[in-house]
């Protein structure tokens, strides 16, 4: 089986001058852990829940939810962003991505097909795919 046959296909995506408070606001809301960053319609980065945990300094020095989200309004996405992004193609065997998230300790790969990004695997999809 192929990664294109159970990524999730309707990804949501950051630009990289959108303030980390839009992307906290996108994770919790959508109860999602990865967001793919783009300039142009390219993928140039990746965050998630960590990234913005390890930036929220504000809530790891005792401070309130407001003063952290005050933070996070000052701090754009491309200053916290993982830019060396290991993606899989499409046509990826899924135990090959699988493979490479373990080595990794990756939760998600971005899929890239011609340059763009066209979906998103993540270890939930692989882990539904094998109880099913």
């Amino acid at each position: 089986m192929k990664v294109r046959d159970i990524m999730t296909k309707e990804v949501t995506t950051l630009g990289v001058n959108e303030e980390l408070s839009l992307a906290d606001d996108i994770m919790n809301l959508g109860r999602i852990r990865h967001l793919p960053v783009v300039d142009d319609d390219k993928l140039v980065g990746i965050i998630s829940q960590r990234d913005l945990f390890r930036a929220s300094l504000a809530s790891a020095m005792g401070f309130g939810e407001e003063i952290m989200r005050d933070f996070l309004k000052t701090v754009v996405v491309k200053k916290i962003m993982t830019t060396s992004v290991i993606t899989v193609s499409p046509d990826t065997d899924i135990k090959e991505a699988g493979l490479i998230m373990l080595e990794k300790k990756f939760g998600c790969l971005p899929v890239v097909e011609d340059g763009q990004l066209v979906g998103l695997i993540t270890e939930t999809d692989i882990v539904r795919q094998c109880i099913m």
